[in-house]
């Protein structure tokens, strides 16, 4: 049977059908749709698959881990800055080892479409030294599933795979299998998971062991080949990884020698079958050049290597078909003519939108006070750093509006106002507001609260109804933990309030509380059919 699918959802249904029993995520682009086709799928929910949204990255790792303690498959999805949070749980886990087959599902998004940078996370999978697979189409996603689950398995290790953007949203034709039951429940005995120095240390000798029979692996994957005649000699071979493989024959290298790379670590073998038979070596590879630096240290650095970093290819952004074009000498197609006459459509917070009032009464505030500062988050609030509002002076990392206003208030810095959305606010920003408390620093902390996870779809927030109860169980003094409604006609209401709290001296925390106005919409209209099919 075959389906037309993303590469996220091929990714999800290969999972479904390579016996999953846990998804564990934070929504985050291009990775969102694994999750919510796994939530809505029947088979998911006829076996009672886990897959409720985590408040973190790092906490779907580590309940990942002791899904797999436990004997069972679990899955973990992030986007690419995801990795960062949860990477003490990641780096760890190669050290304990798996139980059940454990796969941490990390999407890149080079060009940063939806992101902050472009940082590659095959650096983390070198780092702790595990597998990774990178496939190169949606076929060989949900086809790598499966061969990962079962590698992980095998090797009790988890394994690190690999998409980015330009995969995850495309669409293809993939062949389905039949699905195959979930692992028993098999926990695990004895101390092996406690990273106690005698034991990591031995746990750590093990890890180290295993590379040899991670790098046969991947020289012996189906996913890795040598496309080409290997008999005779050539002017450039093309070592292809994941989707760049696809880059390659579109530009046309039909007659080119080339390493196809979709498991890694980096075949060695086969580089070195390149090697000899051609004078150089193109790397591409949609990312950071991290197969270029390796194959340089592989064959040596008076090789011809060409790739990101010398210039061949671009250094930055996503591949394309032409940037491949000019690398082979070959003529690219003329680029589209832009009208000059149009109107810039820069992203905006949408009509109607909570956030809008929020950012309108901060503004008035903030005309009051001179050097006054107001630190952004990450969130669909962050474009309140753009145009009509140009409010936000910072936006950094998730989480980082609490702790920057409290570094910056610590220097002087009078008055000093964090903007925090909900979901952020318990996925990283709590920890900040405590040494806030602690430390009896003078800002205001403002929780933008639209009562879900409004930039990535409106998925559940974890925090919802909870955040009055967070802060004061935090220690903010209850009369500084003010609820408002953010609507048009409460500006001046708003902005008094702030007033107020701004010239505390201490922790204050401002809730504007109103639903998102797109997930009201589809509430109301999942309502009004509700209510048809009841008449």
């Amino acid at each position: 049977m075959k389906k037309l699918l993303l590469g996220d959802e091929a990714i999800a249904l290969g999972a479904i059908n390579a016996g999953l029993s846990g998804v564990y995520a934070y929504p985050g682009t291009p990775s969102t749709e694994i999750t919510e086709y796994i939530q809505s799928h029947p088979l998911a929910k006829e076996r009672g698959i886990h897959s409720r949204w985590c408040t973190n990255e790092k906490t779907a790792m580590e309940a990942a881990l002791g899904m797999s303690y436990a004997g069972k498959r679990a899955l973990v999805c992030m986007k690419h800055v995801g990795m960062n949070v949860c990477a003490d749980a990641f780096v760890n886990s190669a050290i304990t080892g798996v139980n059940g087959g454990l796969i941490v599902l990390a999407a890149d998004d080079p060009s940063m479409h939806s992101s902050q940078n472009e940082q590659d996370s095959r650096f983390y999978a070198k780092f702790a030294m595990l597998p990774t697979f990178e496939p190169s189409n949606q076929q060989e996603a949900y086809d790598m599933v499966n061969e990962a689950f079962s590698l992980s398995e095998r090797l009790k290790l988890p394994v690190l795979m690999r998409v980015v953007t330009r995969l995850a949203h495309s669409r293809a034709s993939v062949e389905i299998t039949e699905p195959r039951d979930t692992n028993a429940f098999s926990p695990l005995t004895g101390r092996e998971w406690v990273l106690l120095p005698a034991i990591a240390r031995r746990r750590y000798d093990e890890l180290i062991s295993k590379q040899a029979e991670l790098l046969k692996a991947s020289e012996t994957s189906r996913f890795n080949r040598i496309e080409g005649d290997t008999e005779h000699h050539h002017s450039l071979g093309i070592i292809a990884c994941g989707i760049g493989y696809n880059y390659v024959r579109e530009a046309g290298a039909d007659d080119a020698i080339i390493l196809k790379v979709s498991q890694y670590p980096l075949p060695e073998e086969q580089v070195s079958v390149l090697r000899e038979k051609c004078d150089a070596l193109l790397v591409v590879e949609d990312g950071q050049p991290v197969v270029e630096q390796e194959v340089k240290a592989l064959v040596g650095y008076h090789y011809n290597i060409k790739g990101r970093l010398t210039g061949d290819l671009p250094r930055t952004g996503e591949l394309s078909p032409d940037a491949l074009s000019r690398a082979f000498g070959k003529p690219t197609q003329e680029p589209v003519a832009v009208a000059h006459n149009l109107a810039a459509r820069p992203p905006q917070l949408c009509q109607g939108c909570g956030h809008r009032d929020v950012y309108n009464a901060l503004n008035k505030i903030a005309a009051e006070y001179e050097g006054a500062r107001i630190f952004g988050d990450i969130g669909c609030y962050t474009l309140g750093a753009l145009p009509p509002f140009q409010t936000l002076a910072r936006c950094v990392d998730m989480g980082a509006s609490i702790t920057m206003a409290k570094g910056a208030a610590d220097a002087g810095l009078f008055p000093a106002i964090a903007v925090i959305g909900d979901s952020t606010f318990t996925h990283s920003g709590m920890t900040g507001l405590l040494d806030a408390v602690n430390d009896h620093s003078s800002i205001t902390v403002v929780i933008s609260d639209n009562l879900t996870t409004a930039m990535t779809g409106g998925q559940d927030s974890a925090g919802t109804n909870k955040f009055e109860a967070i802060c004061l169980a935090l220690g903010v003094e209850p009369e500084h933990v003010r609820v408002v409604t953010p609507t048009p006609s409460k500006i001046d209401e708003i902005a008094q309030i702030l007033r107020e709290e701004i010239e505390y001296r201490g922790v204050s925390v401002v809730i504007p509380r109103r639903e998102c106005i797109q997930t009201s919409l589809r509430h109301k209209k999942k309502k009004n059919t509700e209510l048809k099919i009841e008449n």
